[in-house]
């Protein structure tokens, strides 16, 4: 579908019409899934007779370039300026950041008294392990709910871009690292941030930006990452040829499996790319990402999911069993949608973040209580909405079933845990 078809009038909302990386407008939507609302917009028992607009959800391959990105953009304001994700609340989270920053601090060489700026800062969690070191810990982020109130790490609370960075080099001088950890995928104007970091790591310091890995989207069918905050979905090909047009080259690029798969790209002025960069592209290319019709096939993948996963829920349901299902993640309003779950099939959502008990989920107005109250109500089956942690989260609540229910885990492949 061309995108001038796709063009739309609601609230907070426009349509891009050109690449986010090369400025293309060779654009053509090869991934169409269920409209949703913005994915993290949980509303309170007092806003439930509310309509929540829901926006389209619909994925666009550059053919310049093959980046593959949403160009459907809700107001950044509507969704970052105060934000119920928070990293510290995951035991899983809080160790893969802390080995991501001992990599950081290996790889680049990082010493006491550097200066250290992350944008989408979050709560805090990944500069804690900077500043604890000895380093100086700038973060940045536009959610004033979640900014850090501790001694040793400095909160800005705005939007990063190339002013902020100004402003920071002003008082600090220039970064020896910028780090952003899930967070450039979020954003439309790419072209701003990155010239902000241009701004503050100067020749020698180093931008590390982590993003979802699209070889592990492709690979896993792990479509429900897929949401509007989520602009890009990003792999090597393409940012290897964008940051150059910034004074930048791609210097290392390696996977992680956080999340699913995950994308760590180290960037500077100066240096040399190193063989990670070419090894990963010819991955890429061997499974196909290059090619627009890959993701015919992969619409196919999503397809059969979804069957064998609501085949499996109504069977139970019409059984007379008890389906509950654990976390609220921005990725389960995509799969709730798209594989058409409600009330009618799960009964609620346990999450373990404070923050989105006594809420109720995007649009389908899902529960969303205490861990506890699986203890309380024993359900015979929980569907892990929040897959990626799906081993730990079995571990820590399955005594709450009291050794009579079990797990069902619908991504990568639906299994069964008991």
């Amino acid at each position: 579908m061309p995108v001038a078809e796709s063009a739309r009038k609601l609230p907070h909302h426009r349509l891009r019409t050109a690449c986010r990386l090369c400025g293309s407008g060779d654009l053509a939507r090869v991934i169409a899934l269920t409209a949703t609302p913005p994915a993290n917009a949980l509303v309170g028992p007092e806003r439930l007779n509310e309509a929540q607009t829901r926006y389209p959800l619909d994925v666009y391959r550059c053919g310049a370039c093959t980046h593959l990105q949403l160009l459907d953009i809700v107001d950044p304001k509507e969704l970052f300026s105060t934000y119920l994700y928070v990293s510290g609340t995951s035991p899983v989270m809080v160790n893969y950041l802390a080995g991501q920053a001992r990599s950081i601090i290996e790889r680049l060489k990082l010493k006491p008294g550097d200066l250290v700026v992350e944008i989408g800062a979050n709560d805090g969690t990944l500069l804690r392990f900077f500043r604890d070191t000895g380093m100086r810990a700038v973060g940045v982020d536009p959610a004033a709910n979640l900014a850090p109130q501790e001694q040793g790490i400095e909160a800005i609370v705005a939007f990063f871009d190339s002013k902020v960075a100004g402003d920071i080099l002003a008082k600090h001088g220039p970064a020896a690292a910028v780090v952003a950890y899930n967070v450039c995928a979020h954003i439309d104007d790419l072209d701003e941030i990155v010239r902000g970091v241009r701004t503050l790591i100067g020749e020698r310091g180093r931008f590390v930006m982590e993003v979802g890995y699209l070889l592990d989207v492709y690979r896993k069918t792990l479509f429900d990452t897929i949401y509007h905050e989520h602009l890009d979905y990003h792999h090597v090909e393409p940012l290897r040829a964008y940051f150059p047009r910034h004074g930048m080259k791609l210097l290392h690029a390696e996977r992680s499996d956080i999340q699913g798969g995950a994308l760590v790209c180290t960037v500077g002025a100066s240096g040399e790319e190193d063989a990670s960069v070419a090894a990963l592209i010819a991955e890429e290319r061997a499974a196909g990402l290059h090619r627009a019709e890959t993701w015919a096939r992969y619409m196919e993948g999503i397809a059969q999911r979804r069957s064998e996963l609501t085949e499996l829920l109504r069977k139970l349901k019409a059984e007379g069993r008890r389906i509950a299902a654990f976390g609220a993640p921005a990725k389960a309003t995509t799969l709730l949608y798209h594989f058409g779950l409600d009330r009618t099939v799960i009964d609620y959502i346990v999450d373990d973040n404070p923050l989105k008990q006594g809420r109720y989920t995007p649009g389908l107005h899902l529960p969303v209580v205490a861990p506890s109250v699986l203890a309380e109500r024993r359900p015979d089956y929980v569907v892990v909405l929040a897959w990626n942690f799906a081993d730990s989260i079995i571990a820590r609540n399955r005594h709450y079933l009291g050794g009579k229910g079990q797990f069902i885990v619908p991504l990568p492949e639906v299994r069964v845990v008991s």
